[in-house]
């Protein structure tokens, strides 16, 4: 086993070779600021400049697994500053986060092209949605039902869209209808080059959530079918919505017109940009580090999920950490992180199954990890809180 003084000296060698030569700096974005609009080329080209290839994983992930996303957003409240970038992975608990946070500009970097092409997919459906009862039925391909306005809650929304009663012939009127418009919207009003195996994807990706209804959920299975299954102990996209923080307020994105609109906001202004990246990655993250740091940004927040976990296994962990290292933060700069009582979480705010969503400093997690005291996932989970 490496002693404590030689690892240190590894790690320190690993991130300066990570990180290689100091890039320079863009000489256009000299002293600009967080944008507070992106246009539809300035937008596409973020996509394909910060991007790496795109890479597989074990499922697709069209819909989150964890039940407690939404316990640790009161401590997130105080922890950061609004204004500041958000970095993320994954589905929509994104929009969650991004309404919690108020971000200047966020970036979501998942290994998966898929991820990028379904941010694409909701993108869309926030742009073309006046509100949340609009953004419901487009999603899913329903007729809306009377009676919804500003002050329905989340359950309301999913009561009376379970009352909907359609035609098959309707529904996949409703359905083909809406992925042309979907398809227009993002290849001629913004104008992305979209490949037909692009097309293709999303609209897979769009069909399983007409097929699946509000009832759609993780699932292991690769296309993303089948998520609602009976006996399945993941949550539903409609569970997910009218979840809670741990103190009882409802915190989705859905919960009310005010989040909504405020995620339907950065959409239109083209302000949540999808990456496509391996979190341990040659490019991804250390090119949204320096988009960032040019323009004077800040990570107020980066949400990983359980992702750590997986790169453990892959024995690639201290090449994401050495990116890490790389990002613009300060003293409130936090991770939100998916965590399990199973590898370490020792905190008491946990699910039935013992998983959690925690907070962890980022500067303090650098700091350790040059350190060399992070050293399996146990290590990571156990300093979350």
């Amino acid at each position: 086993m490496v002693g404590l003084p030689l690892r240190r000296l590894a790690l320190a060698a690993l991130v300066a070779a990570w990180i290689g030569a100091p890039a320079a700096l863009d000489q256009s974005a000299r002293g600009q600021a967080l944008p507070s609009r992106l246009s539809d080329a300035e937008f596409w080209r973020l996509t394909v400049d910060l991007s790496e290839a795109s890479g597989t994983f074990r499922s697709e992930n069209l819909v989150s697994n964890e039940h407690t996303f939404q316990f640790v957003i009161p401590d997130l409240l105080q922890a950061v500053r609004p204004g500041g970038a958000y970095l993320g992975v994954a589905p929509d608990q994104n929009f969650t986060y991004l309404a919690a946070v108020r971000p200047r500009v966020a970036f979501i970097v998942d290994i998966r092209r898929g991820n990028l092409l379904m941010h694409l997919m909701y993108k869309a459906i926030f742009e073309l949605s006046e509100d949340r009862a609009a953004f419901v039925a487009r999603l899913f391909s329903k007729r809306r039902p009377p009676g919804l306005g500003p002050t329905s809650t989340a359950a309301d929304l999913f009561a009376a869209y379970a009352r909907v009663e359609m035609t098959d012939v309707e529904y996949q009127a409703t359905y083909a209808r809406n992925l042309s418009e979907l398809r227009d919207h993002l290849v001629r009003r913004h104008g992305f080059p979209l490949t037909t195996a692009d097309l293709d994807q999303l609209q897979s990706i769009y069909f399983a959530f007409f097929w699946e209804g509000p009832g759609i959920r993780y699932t292991t299975a690769p296309s993303g079918l089948g998520g609602s299954r009976p006996g399945s102990t993941f949550p539903s996209y409609e569970e997910l919505m009218m979840q809670t923080d741990w103190e009882g307020q409802p915190r989705s994105y859905l919960a009310s017109e005010e989040p909504f609109r405020y995620v339907k906001g950065m959409q239109e202004r083209n302000l949540i940009v999808p990456v496509v990246g391996n979190f341990a990655g040659p490019k991804a993250l250390r090119a949204v580090g320096r988009y960032l740091t040019e323009r004077g940004g800040t990570v107020s927040a980066f949400y990983v999920s359980n992702v750590e976990q997986y790169l453990f296994q892959d024995a690639v962990f201290d090449r994401f950490a050495a990116n890490v290292a790389t990002l613009p933060v300060d003293d409130r700069s936090v991770f939100i992180r998916s965590v399990s009582a199973r590898f370490g979480y020792g905190g008491a705010r946990t699910w039935t199954d013992g998983r959690a969503t925690a907070l962890d400093p980022i500067r303090g997690f650098v700091r350790d990890f040059q350190a060399g005291r992070l050293r399996s996932y146990y290590d990571v989970n156990a300093r979350s809180r």
